[in-house]
């Protein structure tokens, strides 16, 4: 991202999600390093068989994932919003998983929605990027 980020402050994770939550946001690294193509197929694989997820789901996902990790309450969106959606999945559910992009001024964003109302995320802000990807 080129935009000014300022850490996340959220609530504290629950101690017994921090293991699981660190587990996750290295997988999600080392996703995050993939082509897009590779990312994309491994993101769906993850959701097979997957239900939905709800607000309260992806929120609380979210909120241990940003609680437990200093890259992912800063600038790093792609491996939050990866980590996110596999947190989720963990719990049986999966949230929508989207990328875009917009021009003026150029920036690329990861994010989750559920319902298609981004979590965790700025509707206003959201609502400028092309979305490029979508699981």
């Amino acid at each position: 991202m080129s935009g000014r980020v300022t850490n996340e402050v959220g609530p504290a994770a629950v101690w017994y999600l921090r293991p699981v939550a660190w587990c996750v946001v290295g997988v999600a690294r080392l996703l995050a390093r993939l082509p897009a193509r590779r990312l994309r197929r491994a993101m769906e694989l993850a959701r097979r068989g997957a239900r939905p997820a709800t607000v309260r789901e992806a929120v609380r996902a979210r909120d241990t994932v940003v609680a437990s990790s200093v890259r992912c309450s800063g600038q790093w969106c792609l491996q939050r919003s990866i980590a996110t959606a596999l947190l989720c999945r963990l719990r049986g559910s999966w949230p929508t998983w989207r990328t875009g992009v917009r021009t003026r001024p150029f920036e690329a964003h990861a994010w989750v929605e559920v319902d298609g109302i981004p979590v965790g995320e700025d509707p206003d802000n959201i609502r400028w990027y092309r979305v490029v990807m979508t699981v």
